[in-house]
């Protein structure tokens, strides 16, 4: 590599294998990592906790030679330990609490040789679909800067997006790695129920509806992360099955001739808009040509119920971690700094029977049955990830409570669903409005059959490539 400037050019392997041949030394990595987020960083408010000692710490003293030795990586700030670092689920409730250890995944992380510098910006416990906490302030989308970048994984989508660095970590409740994908122009998958560690604190998050991955520019990138993170630990809830090869190859393995279920309509409230419509009938288009067989199908169910299900299970969890946070504080929960739409879900989760909670879990398992079954005459369904292109911040968070739900479902896609199932679901750029807004496309596949939709993302990634799409805030611009 001749100059830095060549940075921005290559995904993480790409970097790897650069360190590899000896082309650029990972402190050199690390310190263009750093500027550039430094640059960027006032736009976009992506990052909250700097840890640029930590790093360079690490790399003297020497990294492990993993898939990605000496690439620049950011952890989102929630519900992610590293030792001695914040930790702060973007809340006050948090606010100056640091690790003790690090998790598993987090070890997994480093093994695999990457330099994490930093931990980027979520709202608050990770509960809102845009990332605008009122401890940290908002992120915004370097393709404009007036729209949000997504959440909950809001500040590593708008840094991987603006060519800070071409990886970061994700999770995803509800949508919070498809969601930032969307909104920003990358691509998203959450893995399987099952996949990826959650211990050892913890053996499920949500009841089993959330699980962590990565934003990235590549498919290949999140494929081979996944083999570096992939495999539960000793003495967890949840096991998914395991994949004979490794996800990498499977990026670049075109699938055969799949069946894809389509679905113009939302099963929750509120339509999808024109231009996100636009978008999929391109997609379909594309898809046929690829040899895929479209047919309009779905699942029957009742998507109000399969919200109310999810609601429920998120603020019972949501007023559990409070409620633990102030054991810790020895204070009443009331007495907690929290937000408002923050305090509204707990006092909502610990008004919540016993029975009401079970009643949403054993929804989610039914609803899990009937996704099995349909996916026995479909390999993969698709729909929008959003309903929308991304909105302006401050649209979702600063509404009025008469304007929220409304607001918020015709934002919204049916994300959800796929928590709730443990299914695999990816969300990829495969259109771009008329205001040069990213607008992205979820496919879902079987539990447990993740390879297949890294197959998909491949081939789609070759037939309508995205990578060299730059928005207007970029990083040495």
């Amino acid at each position: 590599m001749a100059t830095f400037e060549e940075y921005d050019q290559y995904d993480g392997l790409g970097l790897a294998k650069l360190v590899q041949s000896g082309v650029v030394d990972p402190l050199a990595l690390l310190e263009e990592a750093i500027a550039r987020t430094e640059e960027l960083n006032p736009h976009v408010n992506g990052l909250i906790h700097a840890l640029y000692d930590e790093a360079r710490e690490a790399i003297r003293i020497g990294l492990p030679q993993g898939p990605f030795h000496g690439v620049p990586f950011l952890l989102k700030d929630l519900h992610t330990p590293m030792k001695d670092t914040p930790c702060q689920n973007g809340s006050a409730m948090w606010r100056n609490s640091r690790s003790a250890s690090d998790n598993t995944l987090v070890k997994r992380y480093r093994d695999a040789g990457l330099v994490i510098y930093g931990k980027t910006n979520t709202p608050e416990m990770g509960l809102n679909p845009v990332t605008e906490p009122r401890e940290f302030g908002p992120s915004r989308n370097p393709w404009d800067l007036n729209k949000t970048p997504g959440g909950s994984s809001g500040g590593a989508a708008a840094l991987v997006a603006a060519g800070a660095l071409p990886i970061a970590h994700a999770s995803d409740g509800g949508g919070s790695i498809r969601i930032p994908a969307a909104c920003c122009g990358l691509f998203g998958l959450k893995p399987s129920r099952g996949r990826l560690p959650q211990g050892p604190e913890q053996s499920e998050a949500w009841a089993g509806q959330s699980t962590s991955h990565v934003l990235s520019r590549s498919v290949r990138d999140s494929a081979a992360m996944l083999d570096a993170t992939a495999g539960n630990e000793n003495g967890e809830a949840y096991s998914a099955p395991a994949h004979a090869g490794t996800f990498l190859l499977a990026a670049s393995t075109a699938p055969n001739s799949l069946r894809v279920a389509v679905s113009r309509e939302k099963w929750g409230r509120g339509r999808y808009q024109r231009d996100v419509l636009a978008g999929l009938e391109k997609t379909v288009e594309l898809l046929q040509a690829l040899g895929h067989q479209v047919q309009e199908a779905r699942p029957a169910f009742d998507g109000e119920e399969a919200s109310r299900a999810c609601f429920t299970i998120i603020c019972v969890s949501t007023a559990l971690a409070a409620m633990q946070r102030a054991a810790q504080l020895d204070v009443d929960v009331d007495r907690l700094p929290m937000e408002e739409g923050t305090r509204l879900t707990v006092e909502m989760g610990r008004s919540t029977s016993a029975t009401d909670y079970q009643a949403a879990v054993q929804f989610n398992h039914r609803l899990g049955h009937i996704m099995g079954k349909f996916h026995q005459h479909y390999d993969v369904t698709l729909a929008p990830t959003l309903a929308s292109a991304p909105v302006p911040v401050g649209h979702i968070s600063e509404a009025t409570p008469q304007q929220y739900g409304e607001r918020l479902f015709s934002y919204m896609g049916d994300t959800t669903i796929y928590n709730q199932t443990g299914q695999p679901s990816m969300s990829l750029p495969l259109h771009w409005n008329d205001d040069g807004l990213p607008i992205g496309m979820m496919f879902s596949a079987a539990y447990g059959n993740d390879a297949l939709l890294i197959q998909l993302a491949g081939q789609l990634e070759q037939a309508a490539p995205w990578r060299d799409r730059r928005p207007p805030v970029w990083s040495g611009h």
